[in-house]
Protein backbone atom coordinates (compact mmCIF):
# COMPACT_ATOMS: atom_id res chain seq x y z
CA UNK A 1 0.00 0.00 0.00
CA UNK A 2 1.54 3.65 -1.19
CA UNK A 3 2.83 5.40 1.95
CA UNK A 4 2.68 9.06 2.34
CA UNK A 5 4.78 11.08 0.33
CA UNK A 6 4.31 14.31 1.65
CA UNK A 7 7.42 15.33 3.19
CA UNK A 8 6.26 16.63 6.97
CA UNK A 9 8.65 18.17 9.89
CA UNK A 10 10.34 15.20 11.73
CA UNK A 11 9.73 17.33 14.90
CA UNK A 12 6.69 17.72 16.74
CA UNK A 13 5.15 21.25 16.12
CA UNK A 14 5.74 23.71 19.55
CA UNK A 15 3.52 23.42 22.33
CA UNK A 16 0.24 25.28 21.80
CA UNK A 17 -1.94 27.13 24.53
CA UNK A 18 -4.04 23.99 26.37
CA UNK A 19 -6.53 26.35 26.91
CA UNK A 20 -7.53 27.56 23.33
CA UNK A 21 -7.20 24.25 22.16
CA UNK A 22 -9.46 20.87 21.08
CA UNK A 23 -7.50 17.51 20.95
CA UNK A 24 -8.89 14.71 19.13
CA UNK A 25 -6.59 11.43 19.03
CA UNK A 26 -7.34 8.41 16.95
CA UNK A 27 -6.09 5.17 19.08
CA UNK A 28 -4.30 1.88 17.62
CA UNK A 29 -1.47 3.24 16.17
CA UNK A 30 -1.27 6.62 17.66
CA UNK A 31 -1.73 6.23 21.44
CA UNK A 32 -1.05 2.34 21.30
CA UNK A 33 0.95 0.15 19.00
CA UNK A 34 -0.61 -1.84 16.40
CA UNK A 35 -0.90 -5.75 17.65
CA UNK A 36 -1.15 -8.93 15.75
CA UNK A 37 -4.70 -8.75 16.87
CA UNK A 38 -7.08 -6.31 17.69
CA UNK A 39 -7.81 -8.29 21.23
CA UNK A 40 -3.90 -7.83 21.97
CA UNK A 41 -4.20 -4.74 23.23
CA UNK A 42 -4.07 -4.24 27.07
CA UNK A 43 -5.59 -1.71 29.50
CA UNK A 44 -3.09 0.49 29.98
CA UNK A 45 -2.90 2.35 33.34
CA UNK A 46 -0.12 4.82 32.35
CA UNK A 47 -2.50 5.64 28.55
CA UNK A 48 -5.12 6.35 31.12
CA UNK A 49 -3.85 8.40 34.02
CA UNK A 50 -2.58 10.39 30.65
CA UNK A 51 -5.48 11.12 29.16
CA UNK A 52 -7.12 12.04 32.47
CA UNK A 53 -4.52 15.03 33.13
CA UNK A 54 -4.60 15.77 29.29
CA UNK A 55 -8.37 15.97 29.12
CA UNK A 56 -7.91 18.08 32.43
CA UNK A 57 -5.56 20.66 30.92
CA UNK A 58 -7.51 20.97 28.14
CA UNK A 59 -10.82 21.55 30.00
CA UNK A 60 -12.60 18.70 28.77
CA UNK A 61 -12.20 19.32 25.42
CA UNK A 62 -10.61 16.18 24.72
CA UNK A 63 -11.71 13.23 22.64
CA UNK A 64 -10.98 9.61 20.67
CA UNK A 65 -11.85 9.19 17.46
CA UNK A 66 -11.54 5.62 16.49
CA UNK A 67 -12.38 2.65 14.32
CA UNK A 68 -13.02 0.61 17.59
CA UNK A 69 -16.42 0.05 18.82
CA UNK A 70 -16.83 2.60 21.78
CA UNK A 71 -17.67 -0.15 24.36
CA UNK A 72 -14.16 -1.68 23.53
CA UNK A 73 -12.53 1.68 24.30
CA UNK A 74 -14.40 1.92 27.37
CA UNK A 75 -13.48 -1.41 28.56
CA UNK A 76 -9.94 -0.47 27.69
CA UNK A 77 -9.82 2.86 29.38
CA UNK A 78 -11.83 1.98 32.51
CA UNK A 79 -12.99 3.73 34.81
CA UNK A 80 -12.08 6.90 32.44
CA UNK A 81 -14.89 7.76 30.31
CA UNK A 82 -14.02 10.57 27.36
CA UNK A 83 -16.07 11.88 24.54
CA UNK A 84 -15.62 9.44 21.78
CA UNK A 85 -16.33 8.39 18.19
CA UNK A 86 -16.28 4.85 17.15
CA UNK A 87 -16.77 2.58 14.55
CA UNK A 88 -15.19 5.96 11.98
CA UNK A 89 -17.70 8.15 13.16
CA UNK A 90 -20.78 5.63 12.97
CA UNK A 91 -21.11 6.20 16.79
CA UNK A 92 -20.13 8.62 19.14
CA UNK A 93 -20.31 9.91 23.07
CA UNK A 94 -21.21 13.56 22.94
CA UNK A 95 -19.64 15.66 26.09
CA UNK A 96 -22.89 15.30 28.23
CA UNK A 97 -22.13 11.29 27.81
CA UNK A 98 -24.92 10.95 25.32
CA UNK A 99 -24.96 8.09 22.39
CA UNK A 100 -25.44 9.31 19.29
CA UNK A 101 -25.81 6.31 16.46
CA UNK A 102 -26.40 6.99 12.24
CA UNK A 103 -29.26 5.67 11.10
CA UNK A 104 -27.61 3.26 8.03
CA UNK A 105 -28.64 0.37 5.83
CA UNK A 106 -27.69 -2.90 7.45
CA UNK A 107 -29.45 -5.05 4.96
CA UNK A 108 -25.94 -6.08 2.92
CA UNK A 109 -24.22 -7.13 6.62
CA UNK A 110 -25.55 -10.75 6.89
CA UNK A 111 -24.46 -12.03 4.02
CA UNK A 112 -21.23 -9.69 3.83
CA UNK A 113 -20.32 -11.45 7.13
CA UNK A 114 -21.08 -15.20 5.82
CA UNK A 115 -19.00 -14.58 3.48
CA UNK A 116 -15.78 -13.20 4.95
CA UNK A 117 -16.45 -15.95 7.83
CA UNK A 118 -16.23 -18.86 4.64
CA UNK A 119 -12.87 -16.99 3.30
CA UNK A 120 -11.49 -16.60 6.80
CA UNK A 121 -11.98 -20.33 7.45
CA UNK A 122 -10.37 -21.37 3.85
CA UNK A 123 -7.18 -19.16 4.89
CA UNK A 124 -5.69 -19.73 7.54
CA UNK A 125 -4.30 -16.59 9.73
CA UNK A 126 -6.94 -14.38 8.38
CA UNK A 127 -8.74 -12.31 11.18
CA UNK A 128 -12.39 -11.25 10.56
CA UNK A 129 -13.08 -8.28 13.22
CA UNK A 130 -17.02 -8.00 13.48
CA UNK A 131 -17.90 -4.69 15.10
CA UNK A 132 -21.77 -5.04 13.76
CA UNK A 133 -21.70 -2.00 11.07
CA UNK A 134 -18.48 -2.63 9.99
CA UNK A 135 -16.40 -5.71 9.17
CA UNK A 136 -12.85 -6.35 9.46
CA UNK A 137 -10.74 -8.52 7.18
CA UNK A 138 -7.30 -8.29 8.94
CA UNK A 139 -4.56 -10.38 7.17
CA UNK A 140 -1.01 -8.61 9.17
CA UNK A 141 -0.61 -12.48 10.33
CA UNK A 142 -1.41 -14.08 7.14
CA UNK A 143 -0.01 -11.32 4.22
CA UNK A 144 0.37 -14.89 1.62
CA UNK A 145 -3.34 -13.87 1.77
CA UNK A 146 -3.51 -10.62 0.92
CA UNK A 147 -4.54 -10.79 -3.00
CA UNK A 148 -6.79 -13.55 -2.18
CA UNK A 149 -8.29 -11.03 0.43
CA UNK A 150 -8.69 -8.35 -1.71
CA UNK A 151 -10.31 -10.27 -4.35
CA UNK A 152 -13.20 -11.25 -2.10
CA UNK A 153 -13.75 -7.78 -0.97
CA UNK A 154 -13.80 -6.77 -4.57
CA UNK A 155 -15.85 -9.52 -5.50
CA UNK A 156 -18.24 -8.66 -2.12
CA UNK A 157 -17.59 -4.75 -3.36
CA UNK A 158 -20.31 -4.58 -6.69
CA UNK A 159 -23.64 -6.04 -3.97
CA UNK A 160 -23.19 -3.39 -1.28
CA UNK A 161 -25.86 -0.51 -1.36
CA UNK A 162 -24.22 2.79 -2.84
CA UNK A 163 -23.82 4.38 0.52
CA UNK A 164 -21.43 0.98 1.84
CA UNK A 165 -17.35 1.53 0.99
CA UNK A 166 -14.23 -0.13 1.23
CA UNK A 167 -12.08 1.32 3.52
CA UNK A 168 -8.11 0.31 3.58
CA UNK A 169 -5.88 0.44 6.75
CA UNK A 170 -2.39 -0.65 7.85
CA UNK A 171 -3.28 -4.71 6.68
CA UNK A 172 -6.86 -4.53 7.03
CA UNK A 173 -10.02 -3.95 4.46
CA UNK A 174 -13.29 -2.74 6.16
CA UNK A 175 -16.64 -2.53 4.76
CA UNK A 176 -18.38 0.10 6.33
CA UNK A 177 -21.51 2.39 5.64
CA UNK A 178 -20.03 5.87 4.63
CA UNK A 179 -22.58 8.16 5.86
CA UNK A 180 -19.92 9.52 8.42
CA UNK A 181 -16.42 9.42 8.79
CA UNK A 182 -14.03 10.61 11.30
CA UNK A 183 -14.26 14.44 9.83
CA UNK A 184 -17.61 13.96 10.05
CA UNK A 185 -17.41 13.16 14.07
CA UNK A 186 -15.59 16.13 14.63
CA UNK A 187 -17.39 18.92 12.97
CA UNK A 188 -19.88 17.09 15.48
CA UNK A 189 -18.15 17.69 18.74
CA UNK A 190 -16.58 21.41 17.39
CA UNK A 191 -20.59 22.65 17.54
CA UNK A 192 -20.17 20.98 20.99
CA UNK A 193 -18.96 22.53 24.00
CA UNK A 194 -16.61 22.49 25.50
CA UNK A 195 -15.35 21.80 22.31
CA UNK A 196 -17.02 24.81 20.21
CA UNK A 197 -14.71 27.98 19.62
CA UNK A 198 -11.49 26.33 20.19
CA UNK A 199 -8.54 25.48 17.57
CA UNK A 200 -9.07 21.84 17.18
CA UNK A 201 -5.88 19.51 16.87
CA UNK A 202 -6.10 15.79 15.51
CA UNK A 203 -3.61 13.19 15.71
CA UNK A 204 -3.69 9.76 13.60
CA UNK A 205 -1.61 7.30 11.76
CA UNK A 206 -3.63 5.89 8.77
CA UNK A 207 -5.86 6.22 5.71
CA UNK A 208 -8.81 6.35 7.48
CA UNK A 209 -7.73 9.31 9.45
CA UNK A 210 -7.65 11.79 6.48
CA UNK A 211 -11.29 12.87 6.37
CA UNK A 212 -9.89 14.24 10.47
CA UNK A 213 -6.94 15.96 9.35
CA UNK A 214 -8.95 17.67 6.48
CA UNK A 215 -11.59 18.59 8.94
CA UNK A 216 -9.76 20.17 11.41
CA UNK A 217 -7.40 21.86 8.63
CA UNK A 218 -11.07 23.08 6.96
CA UNK A 219 -11.97 24.65 10.73
CA UNK A 220 -8.42 26.43 11.08
CA UNK A 221 -6.78 23.60 13.36
CA UNK A 222 -3.99 21.46 12.32
CA UNK A 223 -2.86 17.44 12.78
CA UNK A 224 0.10 15.17 13.58
CA UNK A 225 0.53 12.18 11.98
CA UNK A 226 2.05 9.02 13.48
CA UNK A 227 4.81 7.45 11.18
CA UNK A 228 4.59 7.63 7.55
CA UNK A 229 1.38 6.01 6.02
CA UNK A 230 -0.34 9.15 5.81
CA UNK A 231 0.84 13.17 5.61
CA UNK A 232 -0.08 16.16 7.74
CA UNK A 233 1.91 19.30 8.94
CA UNK A 234 3.14 17.59 11.35
CA UNK A 235 4.65 14.67 12.06
CA UNK A 236 5.74 12.45 15.51
CA UNK A 237 7.37 8.64 14.64
CA UNK A 238 5.87 6.77 16.98
CA UNK A 239 2.64 5.98 19.21
CA UNK A 240 5.55 6.13 22.15
CA UNK A 241 6.68 9.77 20.79
CA UNK A 242 2.85 10.60 20.43
CA UNK A 243 2.20 9.80 24.26
CA UNK A 244 5.41 11.55 25.33
CA UNK A 245 4.31 14.46 23.51
CA UNK A 246 1.36 14.31 25.17
CA UNK A 247 3.07 14.24 28.80
CA UNK A 248 5.05 17.62 27.88
CA UNK A 249 2.07 19.16 26.92
CA UNK A 250 0.41 18.24 30.32
CA UNK A 251 3.66 19.19 32.19
CA UNK A 252 3.76 22.34 30.70
CA UNK A 253 0.25 23.08 31.74
CA UNK A 254 -0.66 23.54 28.30
CA UNK A 255 1.79 25.86 27.44
CA UNK A 256 4.95 27.01 26.42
Amino acid sequence: MPRGSATAPAIPMPTPGGAGYSFFLDFDGTLVDMTATPTDVRRDAELIELLRKLSATLDGALALISGRPIAQLDALLAPLQLPMAGLHGLERRDPLGEPQHSVVDTTWVAAARWQLRLHVDAHPGLLLEDKGLVLALHYRNAPQHEAASRAIIEKLRGALPPQVEILEGDSVLEIRPSVEDKGTAIKAFMSEAPFAGKKPLFIGDDISDRPAIAAVIRLGGTAICVGDRIAAPWRLPTPAAVRQWLADFVAAGGSQ
